[in-house]
């Protein structure tokens, strides 16, 4: 099974906890100062820091949604 980022950039306040939590998912756009999201389908490397930066966002703008192959 794989895990989809789903990311609602309208919450985003900013805060950068997922940028913090997984550079390699999330990128930052200081023009408008919110998150970008990189990669919306993470390998099983990166699921762990994916679900990090799900839970530690502020503004619930992140969200997983299991995928199955």
């Amino acid at each position: 099974m794989s895990v989809h980022v789903i990311f609602e950039p309208t919450k985003c306040q900013g805060y950068a906890n997922c940028l913090i939590e997984a550079p390699e998912i999330w990128d930052f756009d200081e023009e408008n100062n919110r998150a970008v999201l990189r990669l919306t389908e993470p390998d099983d490397a990166l699921r762990s820091k994916a679900e990090a930066s799900a839970r530690c966002c502020p503004a619930q703008a992140i969200r997983l949604e299991e995928r199955t192959p």
